[in-house]
C-alpha cells in the first residue's frame, strides 16, 4: 500500500455514486472535490442547501464537467434523514460510497429535535439511521463501502449505557461527549464490518479520522481563552484540511481497503500526514459494546438493519 498517498492515486470513479455528509465544509467539502474531479456522482449532503449549493458552485468553477447534486440532510432530525434517504433511493438504483463525514464538535449541551444529547445525537445515531435506512441500495451495489469519520478524541471517550445521552446534562462535558459519539463511531463501524460478513453482504465498511485538521469544527474552542492562547502551537502540529480529509478519501475509494479498517495520518501522534493504516484504541474494539450499542442505536432510532 502507497505510504504517499494522495488524491492523485484516486482510481476512476466515473459511474459511481458517492454520498457525503456535510459535504458543504472543511473535509467533506474536500472529498466532493477529489470525487468530483475523478469522475464520480456525488451527493453533497448538507444541513443548509444554500451553503450547499454554494460549495457546489465553487467545486465546479474548477471541474466544470462535474456531477454534484446538493441534497438537505439535518442529522440531528430523523424526519429529515428519512426525507434524505426516501429521495434518494426514488433516484438512484446504487450507492457505491456512504461517506459518514458530517459532524459537531465540544458544542455546549442542547437536544437534537428527537430529544438526543446533540454530539452524540448527531455523529452516532443520525448516521446510524442514515445507514440503515440506505442499507437496502448498498446492498444492491457490489463492492459498496461505507466510511464512518472519527478522531483521535475517540481515546478519551467512554461507553455508559446507563447515562449514553447524558439525560438532562447529567454528567455532561462538550469534550467528554464529542469523544463518546467518536468513540461510538468506530464500534459502530467495526459492527457493521460483522453484520455485512454474517449476512454474506458484498460491502464493506470503513473507519477513518483526519489527525489535527484546521476545519470550522473548532468554533466553540475559539472563544476560549486558553485557546486563542495555544492558538500558534495548534497551527503548529496541524494539518490543512486538504490533508486531513486524505484519510477518509482513502478509505472511501483505494481498491486495497479492506472491511474494518481504519485510516488517519502518519506522522507523530496520527497528527498530521499522509493517510495510511493505523489502529483504534482495545475499546473501540469492544464487541460486547458494539452489540449494546447497535441495539440501543435501532431502540432510540426506530431504524432496524434487516
Amino acid at each position: 500500500m502507497a505510504d504517499n498517498w494522495t488524491t492523485e492515486n484516486i482510481p476512476d470513479l466515473t459511474g459511481k455514486i458517492i454520498i457525503v455528509t456535510g459535504g458543504n465544509s472543511g473535509l467533506g467539502f474536500e472529498s466532493v472535490k477529489a470525487f468530483t474531479a475523478k469522475g464520480a456522482e456525488v451527493i453533497l449532503a448538507s444541513r443548509s442547501v444554500e451553503k450547499g449549493e454554494k460549495a457546489k458552485a465553487e467545486i465546479l468553477q474548477q471541474h466544470p464537467e462535474g456531477k454534484i447534486k446538493v441534497a438537505k440532510l439535518d442529522l440531528a432530525d430523523l424526519d429529515s434523514v428519512r426525507g434524505f434517504a426516501k429521495n434518494f433511493q426514488q433516484n438512484h438504483n446504487r450507492l457505491d460510497v456512504l461517506l459518514n463525514n458530517a459532524g459537531i464538535m465540544t458544542t455546549p449541551y442542547f437536544k437534537t429535535k428527537d430529544g438526543f444529547e446533540g454530539q452524540v445525537g448527531t455523529n452516532h445515531l443520525g448516521h446510524f439511521a442514515l445507514t440503515g435506512l440506505l442499507l437496502p441500495v448498498l446492498k444492491k451495489t457490489s463492492q459498496s463501502r461505507v466510511v464512518n469519520v472519527s478522531s483521535v478524541a475517540h481515546k478519551q471517550g467512554k461507553m455508559n449505557f446507563r447515562n449514553l445521552l447524558f439525560e438532562n446534562g447529567k454528567g455532561y462535558s462538550p469534550m467528554k461527549a464529542y469523544g463518546r459519539s467518536k468513540l461510538a463511531n468506530l464500534l459502530f463501524t467495526y459492527e457493521l464490518q460483522r453484520f455485512f460478513k454474517a449476512n454474506n453482504i458484498d460491502s464493506v465498511s470503513v473507519a477513518a479520522h483526519p489527525g489535527v485538521s484546521q476545519t470550522d469544527l473548532f468554533r466553540y474552542l475559539d472563544e476560549k481563552w486558553y485557546f486563542r492562547m495555544v492558538r500558534p502551537l495548534f497551527k503548529a502540529i496541524s494539518q490543512e484540511s486538504k490533508m486531513g480529509a486524505l484519510p477518509e478519501i482513502r478509505a472511501a475509494v483505494d481498491p486495497e481497503v479492506k472491511g474494518g479498517e481504519y485510516y488517519g495520518p502518519s506522522g507523530f501522534r496520527e497528527m498530521k500526514g499522509h493517510p495510511v493504516k493505523v489502529k483504534s484504541n482495545s475499546a473501540s474494539y469492544n464487541e460486547e459494546d458494539a452489540r449494546k450499542l447497535w441495539e440501543v442505536s435501532e431502540k432510540l432510532t426506530g431504524i432496524k438493519f434487516n
